[in-house]
């Protein structure tokens, strides 16, 4: 049973990850459910989030590829390797000052709800704004964005540092804000999932470095498998989504989803946990 709850948490995390949805919010919401715990319940999370990383590594790979070899003299390269550490600041810095604090007060299932729920009212309203307004973006490519638009999308994102946010949701819908396109914005944020995840990965593994289990390693495995082809059928179903549809339907999965929770708690049809794992 505990390899079957893995791998259910392994594609809630791939499927999740890259949506506007919030795959944190997901993963705590799935753990209090299935009652899932191990000893290295953080690093169980960690594996599975760098498994998704790895399916956007393998999607854009050949970008990857000729962005490491343009970084001496291709602007085009170096203009998008800048935003993408402009980017990634913000939350960065704000998530080591604030990770521990946020995680004791918010990692929980009811404040996630809510979370999804405030986040769909934003989605929503800015589907709203730009139906209204024959929208048309500023930026169509995600080559065109600048610095100051790479800084705005990454404040942004440190929203997303509130599980049930979502990073994706933050940076997608801040970028259409600041007049991205939606391929430009959702293909930006992708970009911006690799240093942003990768560098959460390595600092919570080496906060977590001293839960390291050699025997829970085979569910770190098969998590992490099922993570890796979830997140990448969901990535290029994304893509092919966003050419014709716009977002309002995520919005209104967030608030479902989030209404249910919270009815289920207040009607004591499920008792949630009080913590994250």
């Amino acid at each position: 049973m505990i390899a079957l709850k893995a791998v259910i948490l392994g594609i809630v995390e791939g499927l999740t990850e890259f949506l506007p949805i919030s795959s944190t919010g997901h993963l705590i919401v799935a753990e209090s459910l299935l009652k899932f715990r191990i000893a290295s319940l953080p690093v169980f999370t960690i594996a599975i989030q760098a498994a998704a990383i790895l399916a956007i590594c393998w999607e854009y790979r050949a970008r990857l590829l000729h962005m490491a070899r343009g970084l001496g003299n291709d602007p085009r390269e170096q203009r998008l390797a800048l935003n993408l550490c402009v980017a990634f600041l913000p939350a960065a810095v704000l998530g080591v000052l604030f990770k521990r604090a946020i995680e004791s007060a918010l990692f929980r299932p009811l404040p996630v709800a809510m979370a999804w729920i405030i986040g769909a009212v934003v989605i929503l309203w800015v589907e709203r704004v730009h139906a209204a307004k024959n929208y048309a973006p500023r930026i169509g490519s995600m080559d065109e964005i600048g610095w100051l638009d790479a800084l705005k999308i990454g404040c942004a994102q440190s929203l997303a540092l509130i599980p049930g946010t979502s990073r994706s949701g933050a940076t997608i819908v801040g970028g259409l804000i600041f007049g991205l396109s939606r391929t430009a914005a959702t293909q930006f944020s992708f970009f911006l999932a690799i240093p942003t995840l990768i560098g959460a990965t390595v600092f919570s593994l080496y906060k977590a470095r001293h839960q390291l289990t050699a025997a829970e390693l085979p569910l770190y495995g098969i998590s992490s498998l099922f993570a890796f082809f979830a997140a990448l059928v969901c990535v290029r179903w994304l893509l092919r989504y966003i050419a014709t549809h716009d977002f309002r339907a995520f919005a209104w999965y967030r608030i479902v989803f989030g209404a249910l929770i919270l009815v289920s708690a207040t009607q004591g049809w499920i008792e949630w946990n009080s913590d994250a794992g």
